[in-house]
């Protein structure tokens, strides 16, 4: 399980949220583009962390950090040419941990030294026109994007489960995966999106598949797509999706069936803001929400996330609850996950915004004592261009 959380070291949500709007254009001349975009944060965590373990034995600790949060720092270019009626761009994208190891506590002189790592999770090229676009390369994938977009916390920290190993290390806390929602995890693919179609947006990805042992067989792609309904009326929008996932893993002549469903409904009004949404997932997603960690299709996952917040200026409220709950897989992972967010974002100048959160994360692993309860109060500032 180790070995996984360091894999998924800079696993986070998708700046590209924010990129159509913070992009800064290097050039442009005869239908030639050059642009980049960028994110750094930093927010300091105070988290109180009580725990059972599975024979009921109870702890706490007290855990002091300065570290990133939901969303890895990083740096994109993008690159576009207009050719006529077709246009061809390419984007790359570089996440960067700052956060600090503690692996030195091992006393071994290979992992001295600081936890920073550059993870490239988008390396793709796209050709768009009239009936749409077409996307080759690596990027985050379709099931669940949109919820883990909508999220109304996603520039925040969010939960820092110790269950997960959140509290400590080199990786980035963890929003509302795990409770609420899956983390499309970056893969490699082909993936046509359509035009606006009366306020629906249709995209259908074949994907590199996931394994589920190192000698199982995949004869098929992963295939995910998303549907998007957006809409306005009186001064109010309404914005709906629903997502799914499909492939299938055969082991010693044992066919698994992995599959997902995401959906979510979002209603802004009078500066207001809505959201609710969630998923349901067989096979997949039973490992800290990460949608590309496959297993049995007997594993059932089944999240929900509901959010409201408030503008007022430059001021932004937040209030959020998100459960998940994992079950049939005869382990430690068996367990109800569960966040209440409480945030306040001041945008303190453009491209600059400030950063105060509550976060409590409780979890209850069925069939045993193991329990958790953490506390989180945490302060940051995150610049954006």
């Amino acid at each position: 399980m180790t070995k996984k959380f360091k894999l998924a070291m800079i696993t986070a949500a998708c700046i590209t949220a924010f990129n159509s709007n913070a992009a800064v254009e290097l050039y442009n001349n005869d239908g030639l583009t050059f642009s980049t975009d960028g994110l750094v944060n930093i927010f300091y965590t105070n988290s109180s962390i009580d725990k059972t373990d599975a024979d009921g034995m109870e702890s706490d600790r007290n855990q002091s950090r300065v570290r990133m949060g939901f969303l890895p720092n990083n740096i994109g270019f993008n690159f576009g040419k207009q050719l006529d009626d077709i246009k061809i761009s390419m984007r790359s994208s570089f996440w960067v941990s700052i956060n600090d190891t503690d692996s030195h506590r091992d006393a071994s002189p290979a992992d001295l030294g600081t936890g920073s790592l550059v993870d490239i999770r988008q390396f793709y090229a796209m050709v768009s026109g009239s009936w749409g676009e077409v996307l080759i390369g690596k990027d985050f994938g379709l099931f669940n994007r949109t919820n883990v977009f909508s999220d109304d916390n996603l520039l925040g920290l969010g939960q820092t489960s110790d269950f997960f190993g959140f509290v400590d290390g080199g990786s980035t806390s963890y929003g509302n995966a795990s409770t609420g929602y899956t983390y499309p995890f970056p893969k490699a693919q082909i993936t046509y999106r359509s035009p606006d179609m009366n306020g629906f947006k249709l995209a259908v990805g074949v994907m590199d598949p996931n394994k589920l042992a190192p000698n199982s067989d995949e004869e098929l792609p992963r295939f995910e797509a998303e549907l998007v309904y957006s809409t306005s009326f009186d001064k109010s929008t309404l914005k709906a999706w629903v997502s799914g996932v499909t492939q299938t893993s055969e082991l010693n002549n044992v066919e698994q069936n992995q599959t997902g469903v995401g959906y979510g409904v979002n209603v802004k009004f009078s500066n207001i803001s809505l959201t609710a949404s969630g998923f349901q997932s067989k096979g997949l997603a039973y490992l800290a929400a990460l949608d590309h960690i496959v297993g049995p299709d007997s594993i059932e996952s089944d999240g929900f996330l509901t959010q409201a917040s408030y503008t007022l200026g430059d001021n932004r409220f937040v209030v959020s609850y998100g459960e998940t709950e994992v079950e049939n897989t005869g382990s430690v992972l068996d367990a109800v996950h569960s966040h209440t967010n409480l945030a306040y974002y001041r945008t303190i100048l453009p491209g600059l915004t400030g950063v105060a959160e509550y976060n409590n994360t409780e979890i209850d692993v069925s069939n045993s004592l193991q329990s958790e309860e953490n506390n989180t109060l945490s302060v940051g500032v995150v610049v954006t261009f």
